[in-house]
């Protein structure tokens, strides 16, 4: 595994990988304290963050190496400079890019020019560091990942096409409701539900939201209005307000069942209060998840040669 750009790109033993090193991560980080001494992580930013700032920053930093932030000024991909020059600038003085951007392409442009692991932090297409953590929560939570029925609702997204992609190669049953108009990319729902058939998952794509939650493990939704389509939000709350994850809505659902959102959220918009802040929420966890996913994401990339530092320990880890 070079690059981590899509999770379309790697074989389901690899992202079982990447969570049984975040798992071993998570459970004895001092053991990795030093595994990317002197390394350098470029991370480039042209949305801002929160989550995907912190925990890349803390990332790196707790494995021994450096994060350098890369602001979109300081960029301008495409603008002050190409895509092929900023790669092949980067190759030469850092270990690994990490880049948050809007047009999956241009991560996808990077990691063909770069010589060096590029990790995609998000793009309008695809947000697969998001999805690995949310099913590391997803196995910590239910004791496994094969066979969960996943429930999202909402915009057929960046997050729900990761969902879809992972879950097809781990053999979750995935289930979206988006309004009319606003649907899983056709593409990412054909492959999805080709990988399915290998892994014995499914994927279903339904303007229903009570279809989607019905006896759902997981039920998940993102905001409304991505970045980038703010100008889109008033008009977008109208059509998805019947798709807001109430109490309701989530009482379709089994009675164990866990609520999940990438966060930001917007409450009152697509979870009111009393989902998000019960005790059946795990957001917060969902978000820490993010740190020792990061984590595992670097070791594997960034790892010197033939290393692996964390098959050195041994830990008690959920099965998958």
């Amino acid at each position: 595994m070079k690059d981590f750009v899509s999770i379309r790109d790697l074989s389901p033993s690899q992202i079982r990988q990447l969570l049984d090193l975040a798992c071993h991560v998570k459970a004895d980080p001092a053991a990795y304290a030093d595994a990317l001494h002197g390394r350098t992580l470029a991370m480039i930013f042209e949305k801002p963050s929160l989550r995907t700032r912190v925990t890349f920053d803390l990332a790196i930093t707790q494995l021994g190496g450096h994060p350098l932030y890369l602001s979109p000024e300081e960029i301008k991909l495409g603008q002050r400079e190409s895509v092929y020059d900023v790669a092949k600038n980067l190759e030469r003085m850092v270990q690994a890019i990490m880049i948050r951007t809007f047009a999956h392409e241009i991560a996808v442009e990077m990691a063909e020019h770069a010589t060096i692991p590029v990790i995609n932090g998000l793009t309008n297409f695809s947000h697969p560091c998001q999805a690995v953590a949310d099913f590391l929560t997803m196995l910590e939570l239910k004791g496994r990942v094969a066979g969960l029925k996943v429930a999202f609702v909402g915009d057929g997204n960046n997050v729900a096409h990761s969902l879809m992609f992972s879950g097809a190669q781990l053999g979750a049953h995935i289930s979206v409701a988006s309004p009319p108009g606003f649907e899983p990319d056709r593409d990412a729902l054909q492959w999805s539900r080709r990988q399915s058939v290998y892994s014995g998952g499914s994927c279903m794509v339904t303007n229903d939201p009570i279809e989607a939650v019905s006896e759902a493990d997981v039920v998940y939704t993102d905001v409304w209005t991505s970045m980038g389509r703010e100008a889109e939000a008033q008009s977008r709350t109208r059509v998805f307000l019947p798709y807001r994850v109430d109490t309701a809505l989530f009482a379709h659902a089994k009675p164990d069942a866990i609520f999940l959102h990438c966060l930001p959220a917007h409450r009152g918009e697509e979870v009111t209060a009393d989902v998000i802040d019960s005790e059946r929420s795990f957001v917060f966890h969902q978000a820490e998840n993010r740190l020792h996913v990061h984590k595992a994401i670097l070791l594997e990339l960034m790892g010197a040669a033939g290393v692996e530092p964390w098959r050195e320990v041994e830990h008690e880890v959920m099965p998958f």
